[in-house]
């Protein structure tokens, strides 16, 4: 029988009945939730949802962190042949608007007092929705809506209705079927409403069986659910490989307690987006600004034979006795207290995905003996496309095609992909679903890349991104934003970065500080400031982000791909750009063409002759008030060098 999500649970409940399914941090105590456990919760939850009326094929949102009793709600959902909506719990409440009424969503499942809030704030735009349950009830006690519920009394009602009938339950998991849809998954909207992409139980199932089989992924895996389940990659690997491997997914108790919860778990199998491998390096090098001489001078010694040898050192290849030794005593001092200080003393696996790493960064992960690897795919392709090898881990690609996937590179450069994952269709749109899926079934991925001599692919950018410069020293070279943006961002001084130049004689960027790492850096030079605008203004910090602008660029030069991507104007924000402000994406992407038009003063100046521009610009607090914040910004030249003869012919991502 063909495999869906609410089998593959009951496989591991009927084989593993008392193996740990989930664990959740509640109170600072780990509570754990079993197979046979989390099976009785799954019928309960589906009893009382379908004494509520949910129907299949109808949608069902879901809105929150990740939680036991909401992934038993998606395996509720789907045991009745209904379809799980995940919605980022850090979306507006304007943001659930489309979603809820383009699925046409009736009942909504929530985590908390600050979901029901965003539901009920928009529910009059939201006709059809009749029905909010909630799983933690804390500060909801005199709430009187009638649509209001909390997921305990939907439970009861479950428990009772599985007593009543106990062969309700298997006979519908019994009805579905792996070709039924099994979720959908909205992308993040760059340029537009955002779409929602429907995936069926084969194609889910297929992608995380491949890459569980890739990795030899066992049930004795420990996973940390920390980042949004509406996200199809945290989706896949806490919720689609849980299931078909039966591996262990351990729920942090909030967002502010994940590094605690990271080296309490120690995972074995490790996801995150570029962003949190930044992070987690920021704060590396912030502690050891704190350090003393002495160990600065020890950990920048053992850095540099890291960055030497333990790559290969992971890679199998041969690296010298003496060098062996010296990496050992380095992994006593350093690499081994740093990879437990990280929560990655038990790391056999770990993966980068969403956008591209920094080369750099890639590469000091492995250095320490973090098993760290990229893999490329996407929402519409189940995320499984390619992956790295173990031993066989370049930073320059995303990996060799993934067990049933094929490649080919369109005349425009595009990647083409044919994948088991691929989406069934994007919802109520078929013109975006022809856009994007050929009649003889080849998926446009939009990326702009190639696959080298040894069958690994290279990602350059997004198609539409990659540019030509016009006139200037440089005029015709290439231009990769994401590329230099990610340059930019390996300094632990820069959290984000806007690069611009397609159509005109020079690259020039707008460049967000890291509050903490400046902020650390400032206090050790008796630099006063009063908040991050006042921050990013001082003449010292533009000097910082000066100097790693300049390192960029030495670095570009010698690539002879890239050498005219080098930054000859940049300028540091006066705020961080936020995703409540429209900037970034709910995954935290830049929207490049937002920025543009947004910050259109400041692109001007850049591209101008002036050495000041002053900008207001409104923003929204976390609390729902507006406001404003304005500054005089410095506009500064950047130093550019000459192509070096020795420049990369090939393209170095």
């Amino acid at each position: 029988m063909q495999p869906t999500f609410p089998r593959l649970m009951l496989k591991q409940a009927a084989t593993r009945p008392k193996a740990p399914a989930m664990r959740e941090k509640e109170y600072g105590i780990w509570q754990t939730t079993s197979w046979s456990d989390l099976a009785r919760m799954v019928q309960e939850i589906a009893g009382g949802l379908h004494l509520a009326g949910l129907q299949r094929n109808e949608h069902l949102v879901l809105l929150g962190s990740n939680r036991p009793r909401l992934y038993a709600t998606m395996l509720a959902a789907q045991s009745l042949g209904a379809i799980p909506v995940p919605l980022y719990q850090d979306a507006v409440a304007t943001e659930c608007v489309f979603p809820i009424n383009n699925a046409e969503v009736r009942f909504c499942v929530v985590e908390d007092q600050e979901q029901v809030d965003k539901l009920l704030e928009v529910r009059d735009q939201c006709p059809r929705l009749a029905r909010i349950w909630y799983d933690e009830p804390r500060g909801l006690r005199n709430y009187e809506e009638t649509c209001l519920e909390g997921l305990d009394a939907l439970m009861d009602l479950g428990r009772q209705f599985t007593r009543d009938h106990p062969d309700f339950y298997h006979g519908q998991v019994e009805q579905g079927s792996a070709a039924d849809v099994a979720a959908m998954f909205f992308t993040s909207g760059t340029t537009g409403n955002p779409k929602g992409v429907v995936h069926t139980h084969a194609s889910l199932i297929d992608r995380a069986q491949a890459g569980a089989r890739f990795d030899q992924l066992k049930d004795t895996e420990e996973v940390l659910a920390y980042l949004p389940p509406a996200w199809i990659g945290q989706n896949i690997f806490s919720y689609a490989q849980w299931l078909a491997v039966g591996y262990v997914v351990n729920c942090p108790e909030n967002a502010s307690t994940v590094s605690i919860d990271l080296k309490e778990v120690g995972p074995t199998y490790y996801f995150a987006p570029p962003r949190i491998f930044e992070g987690l390096l920021t704060h590396v090098m912030i502690r050891m600004e704190d350090a003393s001489t002495v160990m600065r001078w020890v950990f920048s010694s053992c850095m540099e034979l890291a960055r030497r040898v333990g790559p290969a050192l992971l890679d199998g290849k041969p690296v010298g006795m003496w060098d062996r030794i010296r990496y050992r005593i380095g992994d006593a001092l350093i690499y081994g207290p740093l990879r437990n200080n990280l929560g990655f003393s038990r790391v056999r696996v770990a993966y980068t995905a969403g956008e591209a790493i920094g080369p750099d960064l890639f590469s000091f992960y492995r250095s320490i003996g973090i098993n760290l690897k990229q893999l490329y795919g996407s929402t519409e392709t189940a995320v499984f496309v390619c992956l790295h090898p173990d031993r066989d881990v370049r930073s320059d690609t995303v990996g060799i095609p993934c067990e049933g996937v094929q490649i080919k590179i369109g005349e425009n450069g595009e990647v083409l992909v044919k994948t088991p994952g691929l989406l069934k269709e994007y919802y109520k749109n078929p013109g975006a679903t022809a856009e994007v899926i050929s009649d003889d079934g080849w998926y446009h991925t939009s990326d702009a890349g190639f696959l080298d001599a040894s069958g690994h692919l290279k990602i350059i950018d997004r198609i539409k991104d990659v540019g030509r410069l016009q006139g200037g020293p440089f005029s015709g070279a290439m231009f990769a934003p994401k590329y230099v943006e990610n340059k930019l961002k390996f300094f632990s001084f820069i959290k984000e970065a806007v690069a611009f130049g397609d159509g005109r004689d020079r690259v020039c960027v707008m460049v967000n500080i890291d509050f903490d790492a400046v902020g650390n850096w400032a206090e050790k030079r008796n630099l006063p400031y009063a908040g991050y605008t006042d921050l990013a203004g001082k003449p010292e910090v533009c000097e910082l982000v000066r100097d790693c602008v300049e390192k960029v660029n030495l670095d570009l030069s010698r690539d002879g791909m890239l050498a005219g991507s080098q930054v000859s104007r940049f300028l540091v924000l006066h705020k961080e750009l936020d995703a409540d402000d429209g900037e970034l994406t709910r995954t935290n992407k830049v929207r490049r063409g937002f920025i543009g038009d947004r910050y259109s003063v400041l692109v001007d100046a850049l591209y101008g002759t002036q050495t000041e521009q002053f900008v207001q610009t409104q923003v929204k607090y976390e609390d729902g008030r507006t406001g404003s914040i304005s500054a005089t910004l410095r506009l500064l030249d950047a130093k550019t060098f000459p192509p070096s003869e020795t420049a990369e012919g090939v393209h170095r991502v």
